[in-house]
């Protein structure tokens, strides 16, 4: 194994381990096709921080814990800043950021995102997931719709590969519903 690709797997081992040690809550089914229910599901995501400018924009560097920020650098992971999309549609004033080392080809990287979104549009953009086959699942006045766990690249323990997390204001975004509980800016 070449040197970046044990930095990237072990960035990769990082964050599963603070995304894991971030997680707690009570069970919760697993999408169909997932097959048997997880024993424990992280709980809906809270408002754990806010900036301290409320003229601030969010960041890749802002939206989750700096302490996790400072683990991917460490690793040589940059972030990649992208527009919030689902699917086609662009939700403006959110972003999508993808961390891991942009030098290197590989499929080891961490995705994370935020955008503001208001309650008609929450519901068009999670009726449009669902048309495409994802999987909706509510609970603690958030709607999860999580890609259907046949097709995922990447599942967290439970089974469940990229999702979305439909707040009060806000949707969340990342590659495994655990890593939900990483994305901190609301």
């Amino acid at each position: 194994m070449t040197g970046r690709r044990r930095m990237a797997a072990a960035a990769l081992a990082v964050a599963t381990a603070l995304t894991l040690a971030a997680c707690s809550g009570d069970p919760a089914p697993a999408p169909s096709g997932a097959g048997e229910p997880p024993t424990a599901m992280p709980s809906a995501p809270e408002a754990t921080a806010q900036p301290s400018d409320p003229a601030a924009e969010p960041t890749c560097e802002t939206i989750i814990p700096p302490s996790l920020v400072a683990e991917f650098q460490g690793y040589g992971m940059t972030a990649q800043e992208e527009d919030f999309r689902v699917g086609e549609h662009v939700v403006d004033g959110g972003l999508q950021c993808t961390w891991g080392n942009h030098d290197v080809a590989t499929d080891h990287v961490q995705i994370y995102g935020w955008a503001p979104i208001d309650a008609t549009r929450a519901v068009e953009l999670q009726a449009y997931l669902e048309s495409q086959g994802w999987v909706r699942e509510e609970g603690e006045g958030v709607v999860y719709i999580t890609e259907d766990p046949d097709f995922a690249m990447t599942v967290d323990e439970h089974g469940y590969g990229m999702t979305y997390a439909f707040g009060d204001g806000h949707v969340l975004l990342a590659d495994t519903r655990q890593g939900l509980a990483l994305v901190t800016w609301r």
